[in-house]
């Protein structure tokens, strides 16, 4: 099964993945923040443009994010479709009693391209960092210690409970069972992910005693040593200054 690691591509060489993971995290979280907070397309673009030429020097295939990006914009597409029939203003089209607003129209589009600059930051701060050290990270960033294991485990395990389901699917299917959109098929199905979690919870008990057997005492722990230098000081500050000016640019000039 191919796994899709989020830090598939972390051994990369480029600016963004020697960055300081602590300063990375906190750069990032700051661009981030402030893109979803953009008032207007034509901001909510330059952020997308930034958020994209991040993106090119990180040196990540390109279908690193595409993939991603995609499954993003099919929950967001809906939005094109309701926000101009539901928001009041100016009527661009009208069919009997149902009208296109222009108003709606660029209020979805304006949700849509913040929402794909955010992820693509996110996607990008956490593709250029091993899972490992972004927990670190976050550890030494004094982010709770229980959300930290909550993080860790998912993603470790979220593949494991992927390999049984498909065991189980498999099993399924070779006794001659197709799923149908029937009673019998939902029920089966149902019946499936029951055991599925259970399995889950099973294993997840004798994982952490296993853990507790050896000593785990709910902090990270990796040999990687974290040293802020001029250089993460010299990409971290433009980073949150471009951040910034976003919000108060016209206070400047």
């Amino acid at each position: 099964m191919d796994y899709p690691e989020i830090d598939r591509y972390a051994s990369i060489d480029s600016p963004i993945h020697n960055f300081d993971p602590r300063a990375k995290i906190i750069t990032f979280m700051v661009m981030i923040f402030s893109f979803v907070f953009l008032d207007s397309i034509t901001k909510a673009l330059v952020g997308l443009g930034i958020a994209s030429l991040i993106y090119i020097i990180a040196k990540l295939p390109k279908t690193f994010v595409m993939h991603r990006l995609k499954v993003v914009f099919l929950f967001l597409f809906p939005l094109l479709i309701i926000m101009p029939l539901t928001v009041d203003g100016q009527v661009i089209a009208q069919y009997h009693s149902i009208t296109i607003t222009l108003e709606g129209f660029q209020y979805s589009s304006l949700v849509i391209i913040r929402a794909l600059s955010a992820v693509t930051l996110a996607l990008i701060m956490l593709g250029t960092t091993r899972f490992d050290i972004t927990i670190k990270a976050l550890y030494m960033l004094k982010v709770p210690g229980t959300l930290i294991q909550m993080l860790m485990f998912t993603y470790r395990y979220i593949f494991v409970i992927m390999d049984e389901f498909q065991r189980m699917w498999k099993a399924m299917e070779s006794k001659g069972f197709k799923l149908k959109a029937n009673r019998y098929g939902l029920s089966v199905l149902g019946n499936m992910i029951g055991m599925l979690i259970i399995k889950s919870y099973d294993r997840a008990q004798r994982v952490y005693h296993s853990m507790i057997s050896k000593g785990y005492t709910g902090n990270p722990r990796t040999i990687v040593n974290f040293e802020l230098r001029t250089k993460d000081y010299a990409i971290a500050l433009p980073m949150i200054l471009i951040a910034l000016l976003m919000h108060t640019y016209h206070l400047v000039l």
